[in-house]
């Protein structure tokens, strides 16, 4: 990445100015902007040269335009994007604050309230974005960012967005999609259809994580890590930590894998209660037919098919976590940890 700054910053001196470096991730670079126009503080992302050279600008630029317009409060807004020098870069809000990342490795566990909360907020998000045909594919804490406490999903749809400019020549980069830990079944096989219930996978292992302090499943490498997912089924999570009421781990239950099995919307779901609870009420999916899934989320053998799967598997997601949020709230808030 040697000079990659001060060119960078001559082929933008006319609408940002960069100020510094932020940190650095998968497939880009942060830094920290003056968007001069508007004379506000801006994160720019800088996608990594190799990834950049097999994308190309024109294609790229295509697919990451229409997930731009996606307007929700726990999901990081899409300012700008093109391409410069040669680079190819987007541009979000500069969020004054930390990323669940930073907060889980200084505290390593939440409080139980304070997780669901996060994950009932990032739920909603992701019954948002599903709604409007955008899948993340790669719910991490690195992409969730806590301002004054409220959690924001960023860098929606990116990871889509690159999958579909590069196609099959993801090899080529050297880069993976999506963080190993919080992979899905799906992504972990390669799968070449990523729905929308591998989200409601990833977040549940960002749960677990927040509940427990590590994800459900660790190894000495990716490949390891991946195995796992597809072999094993995680922990309890109250093996790691007792005091989590139950309904709280049978929501992280309802997200893990099982074979054999698929998503359930479950009547009991659909109370107000939950509309209350959730940001705003939404329809009730459409019906459900009795069919085989490769691979399986949570209890239960029946399957949604069609356009509306995406839109009833994450409301189904959002109204667990909701439901979760009322229970943690009710159960008393132990003193210590276990």
């Amino acid at each position: 990445m040697t000079g990659v700054p001060s060119r960078l910053a001559s082929a933008l001196a006319d609408r940002y100015r960069i100020e510094g470096e932020l940190g650095q991730g998968g497939m880009a670079t942060v830094y920290l902007c003056e968007d001069i126009k508007h004379k506000r503080k801006v994160a720019l992302k800088l996608l990594k040269p190799e990834l950049a050279a097999v994308l190309g600008a024109d294609r790229f630029l295509q697919e990451i335009t229409t997930r731009a317009a996606l307007r929700h409060p726990h999901i990081l807004p899409l300012f700008d994007s093109g391409e410069a020098d040669g680079f190819l870069y987007y541009v979000m809000p500069f969020i004054d604050g930390e990323t669940l990342r930073a907060k889980l490795d200084r505290e390593t566990q939440l409080a139980v309230d304070e997780a669901v909360r996060i994950a009932r907020d990032v739920a909603d998000a992701l019954e948002y974005a599903h709604r409007h045909g955008v899948i993340h594919r790669d719910i991490k804490p690195e992409n969730i960012l806590l301002h004054d406490g409220r959690p924001m999903v960023a860098d929606f749809g990116i990871a889509l967005a690159v999958s579909a400019a590069v196609g099959g020549r993801m090899t080529e980069t050297g880069l993976s999609l999506g963080t190993p830990h919080y992979m899905s079944p799906e992504q972990a096989t390669a799968e070449k259809e990523i729905t929308a219930r591998s989200d409601v996978y990833s977040l549940g292992s960002v749960l677990y994580e927040m509940l427990t302090g590590n994800p459900p499943h660790v190894g000495a490498n990716a490949q390891q890590i991946i195995m796992k997912i597809i072999t094993e089924p995680a922990e309890a999570v109250t093996k790691y930590r007792k005091s989590v009421p139950a309904n709280v781990a049978a929501y992280r239950l309802r997200c893990g894998y099982r074979r054999g099995g698929s998503w359930s919307v479950h009547a009991r779901h659909r109370t107000a209660d939950a509309r209350r609870t959730c940001r705003r009420a939404v329809n009730a999916p459409a019906p459900v037919i009795a069919g085989p899934a490769h691979h399986g989320y949570g209890v239960g053998c029946r399957r949604q098919l069609g356009p509306p799967f995406a839109h009833g598997l994450c409301l189904h997601a959002r109204r667990e976590v909701a439901g979760v949020l009322r229970g943690a709230r009710r159960a008393p808030r132990p003193r210590l940890r276990s």
